[in-house]
């Protein structure tokens, strides 16, 4: 009789230790169900609220002011959305003594500035130029509109970030307190550069100028879609650091190379990856001179490559250095050469019935506007 009971009380101890594990297995289930659900509707959610962003900003107008190397991809941009963007011509001459005499468009007759979203172009080719577009922004900054973007496609002193040599200086720094210096219309300036050199110079800036980084990558893919292009090699680590991951290694095999010293001479080898048999576009921030894009190129080429193509985001280009990467220079090495008309003033230059063409940012700008 005891042994019974002993067993009778074992039993629904035992039933009482499994019946709510048992009950909070289906209640875990549940939640893991409810949790995955809410994660979706979140999703979604976010996903609709950023479209609805999107719509708005893209609903904004902007009155434009450009410099005269500008103007161009000004109209560009108001014939794109002529019911979000207007373009007001503006007159940039001298004094006889050589000081600026500039007259900004749309104040006369009557003020359409005053109170709207400010899209200034801008183009830092040379100092005079440069000054002159800092007095604009000045004026504008303190002409009650109610925000300012600046694009600024090429920002040139990014390569001058730091100095070795004491008494050298790092103008890099001083455009940087230039931008923060500018005066406040309530709300920060925002400054929009692309593919800047070093990525650090986005901290140069503070104050009422902040730094809105964009690339020129997405411009170039349909490019490489439609040539076949199926390698991307980039000239050194830097700027595989920059830009491998704007590439699908599924699409594309990724080459890297970079130099090596021998002795007193430096060569350019590839580091990793294959070209044997491909289709390589090299990918930089911007060319100079070019003298290590040349070598990558002939190193490829060397390594079994079919075809050898370039892509810059900045074509510099000092003292007309493209000659050399025309048809018959003596850096004649790629089949085309991509560069964006971040710098109008060298890209204008480039005959199109070479090596060269110019991928145009007028519609990248656009997206980036609405983007941020």
């Amino acid at each position: 009789m005891l042994v019974a009971l002993l067993c009778s009380l074992a039993a629904l101890c035992a039933s009482a230790f499994q019946a709510p594990r048992a009950a909070t297995l289906p209640r875990v289930a549940r939640a893991a169900a409810a949790d995955k659900d809410a994660g979706a509707y979140r999703e979604l959610y976010e996903k609709a609220e950023y479209e609805r962003q999107r719509a708005a900003k893209a609903g904004k107008r902007y009155q434009i002011i450009a410099s005269p190397a500008t103007e161009a991809m000004a109209r560009a941009i108001e014939a794109s959305q002529p019911d979000r963007f207007h373009f007001h011509e503006s007159s940039w001459d001298k004094f006889p003594d050589g000081t600026d005499k500039i007259v900004v468009g749309g104040f006369s007759p009557r003020n359409l500035i005053a109170g709207e979203h400010v899209l200034m172009l801008c183009s830092f080719h040379d100092n005079d130029v440069t000054l002159s577009q800092f007095q604009v922004m000045v004026m504008l900054l303190q002409g009650f509109i109610k925000s300012l973007t600046i694009v600024l496609p090429f920002y040139p002193t990014g390569t001058m970030e730091r100095v070795v040599l004491e008494g050298e200086v790092a103008t890099a720094n001083t455009y940087a307190q230039l931008f923060s210096a500018l005066p406040s219309c309530g709300s920060p300036t925002r400054l929009v550069v692309y593919d800047l050199h070093t990525l650090q110079n986005r901290f140069y800036l503070h104050g009422n100028t902040i730094a809105s980084l964009q690339t020129t990558i997405p411009c170039l893919l349909p490019y490489l879609e439609k040539s076949g292009v199926d390698a991307v090699a980039f000239p050194d680590d830097g700027a595989a650091k920059r830009f491998k991951h704007m590439f699908d290694p599924a699409t594309y095999e990724i080459i890297v190379c970079g130099k090596i010293r021998d002795g007193d001479v430096r060569s350019v080898t590839v580091q990793d990856g294959d070209p044997a048999g491909r289709n390589v576009v090299i990918v930089d921030d911007l060319v100079q001179t070019g003298g290590t894009l040349y070598e990558c190129g002939v190193a490829l080429e060397q390594l079994g490559a079919a075809k050898v193509s370039a892509f810059v985001a900045h074509g510099v280009f000092p003292q007309d250095a493209w000659l050399r990467f025309a048809r018959g220079g003596d850096r004649d090495v790629f089949d085309t050469f991509y560069v964006t008309n971040s710098i109008p003033t060298t890209t204008n230059k480039l005959p199109r019935d070479d090596v060269f063409t110019v991928i145009d940012l007028t519609a990248r700008i656009v997206d980036d506007l609405d983007g941020f």
